[in-house]
């Protein structure tokens, strides 16, 4: 599989994302016009609160481009919600079998395959993903709010995590706990994908407002 090179803030048109990516630019699309409505906001109070431009979060909220899985973090983060609730399929019932490969996809411009295996609680404060970095990935993570702890775990592959200034790094079946309110960091070196999962646990008292 070849090495792909990233864009910091950067985007694909919709029509370069094949049919997958288009339906999920659409859920997005939609997604963004519901908490624009609940809270009243226009494009440009909610591009102020996410630290984006207004044409860039116009353009996602048409459904003409991805953002990369940063971007998708500041807007969770403008909005006041969890990363999981802007990527669908969202969690059923508390019993429901998860099955990664129904649900992984590549929601953004990133080399990276997101399964949103359960979607963020309240009650219980947290959201899990299986993530899969494909061969050349690398991404620095701005800090997200306070008190953001991730647990990333390695399933298959390996992994370098960038945690308190350092990379570490992860073999199958290891893990790490990393503070998500400071940069961080994921890299894939390696010439197979590296899968993980990433449980994210947001401060109590605070819902969804951490993302």
């Amino acid at each position: 599989m070849d090495a792909i090179t990233h864009k910091r803030e950067g985007e694909l048109s919709a029509s370069d994302m094949g049919e997958a990516g288009a339906g999920i630019a659409h859920a997005l699309s939609q997604r963004l016009r519901g908490l624009r409505a609940e809270r009243a906001w226009s494009l440009q109070r909610a591009a102020e609160a996410c630290g984006v431009s207004k044409a860039m979060l116009g353009q996602i909220e048409r459904g003409e481009s991805s953002p990369t899985v940063a971007l998708l973090w500041r807007i969770a983060g403008g909005f006041g919600c969890a990363l999981s609730d802007l990527l669908p399929p969202h969690a059923g019932a508390a019993a429901e079998v998860r099955d990664p490969r129904r649900v992984r996809a590549r929601p953004a411009s990133d080399a990276m395959l997101v399964a949103p295996l359960f979607a963020f609680d309240p009650a219980l404060a947290f959201e899990v993903f299986e993530l899969t970095l494909l061969p050349g990935y690398e991404r620095v993570s701005e800090p997200h709010v306070a008190g953001v702890v991730e647990h990333v775990v390695v399933q298959r592959g390996s992994l370098e995590v960038l945690s308190d200034g350092a990379w570490v790094r992860l073999g199958e079946g290891e893990g790490l706990r990393l503070a998500g309110d400071r940069e961080h960091g994921y890299r894939n070196a390696g010439a197979e994908p590296a899968v993980f999962l990433d449980l994210i646990h947001y401060p109590r008292g605070r819902s969804a407002q951490a993302a």
